[in-house]
Parts: C-alpha cells; sequence; structure tokens
C-alpha cells in the first residue's frame, strides 16, 4: 500500500446524479483506509487545475462527507476543458500562448504535491485524463490519475454501466408523468419528449422502460377510468427514437396517424442526438453552420432535434398544438437513487483501493471482464459506445407500442 500525502478530485464535463456523491464516498473511505491524506478539489473542473483553483477539504467536510451523497450537482463545480486542446484553452485564457496545457496542468499537480488525481467525469473527461496519464507517465511525473464513469448517456467503452445513469432514466419517466397530462390542454395533441444523448439511445430507452413501469403499476391499482377517458392508452409512449435507428417519417406518420385518431394524442421519446446527421445536412443546405463545443461536437441545442420532430410529425399528424418537453437538466441534477449510490459507492472504494496501490485507471463494471468493478485501462477508455437496439427489452416494448423494429442496426461489440 502506497502512502499517499495529498489527494485531489475534480469533476468535468454535464452534470449526472453521481458527482456530488463520488466525492463524498471517496472522502469517507480516504477517512477510513488512510485517515492522515489531504484533501483537495480543483474549482470547475480542468479550468481550476490549469488555473491552480482548488479549496481544501476540511475537517468538518471529512466529518460529514455523507452528506454529499444527498445531492445532485457537484460542490467543486465543472466545466468543458480538453487539455490537447491548446486554442481553445488559450482562447479562453487558461494558458498563454505557446504553453502546453497539458504540461501546466502536470507542473501544478506537482506545485500542490498531489500524488493522486481523481477525475469524475464522462468520455471526454475520462480520455482527457488518460492524455494526462499518458503526459505524466512519459515525463517521469510521480502521479497517478484513477477515474470514475460519469455519464447518463452510458455510452463509454468499456464500462458496462456507468454511475448516475439508472437514477437520470427515473428521474426523467417522473418529469413525463406529469407533463404527459398537457396533452388534455389541446385537441389532437402531439408531446415530444427529448431525452438527452448524443450518440447513445440508451437513456431514452432506459427512460421509456422506467415510465411503462410507472404507468404498469398505475393500472394494476387501478388509477386509470377508462369510461372517462383516462386510459394507460392515451398517456402511453407510443414512438421511441434513438441514434442508433432512422426515422421513417411517412411510415411512422401513417402508424401514429390511427393513434392520433383513437387517443386525440400522440406521445414520441427521442433521444437528444437522434437524426442529428439529417438534420445538420439540411441546416448546411440552408447556409446555416452548426457552432461545435471545445470537443468538436456539435452544439446540440442549435440542431434541436425535439423541435424537428415535433415540426414534421405534427404536419404529417395534422396536430393542433405540438409541444416539446426536455428533460435532461431535471434529470442530471437530481441526487442518486438507491440502486446508483450501491453502485458509485463501490466503485469509489475500488478507485481508492487503486489509487493506494499505485494503478491508474477509469474505476468501473468492465464489460469485457464480466462486470467486474475494475480499474479500466485508459488505453480502453473511449465514448461513443452505441445502445444495442437487437436487445430484447427494448424489441419487446417497440411490439407492445406496435412500431417496428429499427430499419438500421448498429449493435454493441
Amino acid at each position: 500500500m502506497k502512502e499517499l500525502k495529498k489527494v485531489a478530485f475534480l469533476t468535468a464535463g454535464g452534470l449526472a446524479p453521481c458527482l456530488s456523491s463520488s466525492i463524498g464516498f471517496l472522502i469517507n473511505e480516504y477517512n477510513r483506509k488512510a485517515p492522515n491524506v489531504q484533501m483537495i478539489g480543483y474549482i470547475n473542473g480542468y479550468m481550476g487545475l490549469l488555473k491552480g483553483d482548488s479549496i481544501p477539504v476540511t475537517d468538518e467536510v471529512r466529518k460529514n462527507a455523507l452528506v454529499l451523497t444527498k445531492h445532485g450537482g457537484s460542490p467543486i463545480g465543472n466545466s468543458r476543458v480538453k487539455l490537447t486542446n491548446v486554442e481553445d484553452c488559450v482562447k479562453r485564457g487558461l494558458v498563454k500562448e505557446g504553453e502546453d496545457p497539458l504540461k501546466v496542468a502536470a507542473d501544478q499537480l506537482v506545485k500542490d504535491g498531489v500524488d493522486v488525481l481523481h477525475t469524475i467525469g464522462g468520455d471526454d473527461t475520462n480520455t482527457t485524463a488518460a492524455d494526462l496519464a499518458a503526459y505524466l507517465a512519459k515525463n517521469n511525473y510521480p502521479l497517478i490519475v484513477v477515474g470514475l464513469p460519469k455519464t447518463i448517456d452510458n455510452d463509454v467503452y468499456p464500462i458496462k454501466q456507468s454511475l448516475g445513469a439508472w437514477t437520470a432514466a427515473e428521474e426523467g419517466a417522473k418529469f413525463f408523468l406529469n407533463v404527459v397530462k398537457e396533452n388534455s390542454a389541446n385537441p389532437r395533441a402531439l408531446t415530444i419528449h427529448e431525452v438527452m444523448g448524443r450518440n447513445c439511445g440508451w437513456l431514452t430507452y432506459k427512460t421509456a422502460q422506467y415510465y411503462r413501469k410507472m404507468l404498469k403499476s398505475m393500472a394494476a391499482k387501478g388509477r386509470f377510468l377508462d369510461a372517462f377517458n383516462l386510459t394507460m392508452g392515451r398517456q402511453d409512449v407510443h414512438a421511441i427514437y434513438v441514434p442508433e435507428s432512422k426515422i421513417d417519417f411517412k411510415a411512422e406518420a401513417k402508424r401514429l396517424m390511427a393513434v392520433m385518431d383513437k387517443y386525440d394524442s400522440v406521445n414520441i421519446f427521442v433521444s437528444e442526438g437522434a437524426g442529428v446527421k439529417d438534420i445538420i445536412a439540411e441546416m448546411k443546405k440552408r447556409g446555416e453552420e452548426v457552432p461545435v463545443d471545445a470537443f468538436g461536437h456539435p452544439r446540440l441545442d442549435k440542431v434541436n432535434v425535439g423541435q424537428y420532430v415535433g415540426k414534421r410529425f405534427g404536419e404529417l399528424l395534422r396536430a393542433e398544438k405540438v409541444q416539446v418537453f426536455k428533460s435532461g437538466y431535471f434529470a442530471r441534477a437530481a441526487a442518486p437513487n438507491k440502486k446508483d449510490l450501491e453502485l458509485i459507492e463501490k466503485c469509489a472504494r475500488k478507485a481508492v483501493e487503486c489509487a493506494l496501490a499505485g494503478e491508474s485507471g477509469v474505476v468501473g463494471p468492465d464489460e469485457n471482464a464480466t462486470g467486474t468493478i475494475r480499474a479500466c485501462e485508459f488505453t480502453r477508455v473511449k465514448g461513443g459506445k452505441p445502445f444495442n437496439v437487437r436487445k430484447g427489452s427494448f424489441r419487446k416494448m417497440l411490439s407492445e407500442i406496435g412500431q417496428p423494429n429499427p430499419r438500421k442496426k448498429r449493435t454493441n461489440r
């Protein structure tokens, strides 16, 4: 077991229902395993690391660390900074012209006396952590990086289940359980539920699954009144569209028209990344440019899949009112549910064990090791893992709602 003097944490990327809890469990585990170690948190992710902006984990924080497990968000803040995007780092004033952000970050860690850096984030955060870990090793810096996998999209190789994703799906379902009632505010109502998920449809699938489970539970308890138009069918999900398959607007409009005529409403769940390439192609034909973030990803708020899908189907279904609801910010800022808390705690314990053993990597259930929680090698970590649209439970759900199986299929490795 390595004797550590100082440990640092940072959270980065978008929020997920695991950031605050991860820090809480990490601090608590260090209290148990290495009570003399100093701890700090870099403010606003890699931005704080580059600027040398950090806060100490005080005795009061150590004593009450598990309070952090009751909250969403991140107590130390996030940002989107890619250390290998030198131009962006210079433009934002994080490094000077001619400086290498990786070296600036490494030197700051040495200056602060840090032995272990814990990064808590998604694919971009942990690929950046991989770049930093490789730089540290190549240039003989005496410290290691141990990451934790945060992404509500659940789309990071080789992580079988990322932290916070279950909670985000459950919270998204709760969100729609309320807003679906908007379909009673107008005849021929089209309600679009846009769910987060740039390249992966897992969260949309899982949110729909949680939502339909809630409806079935309500039905079993006699909480619908069919004779007075309060039916499960009217509140059900009528279509699910994910990035891994194409949307056949013509065929789907024909199917959904029957639903609209029957229930006077249609409810669609769609991933924010579904059909993005087609939408961007149309925008470019109109001469519109789509801005990208520091990681080169198209700004999805500018593409706006929900509005596009709502407009297309609104016209095809002759909807009198189209409403688009986005559950992402509601879902991703939640405190973790019981199932996620158990996974987060297990991963945090393993992360501390790895840190004390001097082992770098991203700690999570390794899908290539029967889901064993271990430090997955940084060289294996990357984003863009697609949702398996051939998954039995997904195909069963589509069958139940009368939607054909996806035309285009991409499967997980």
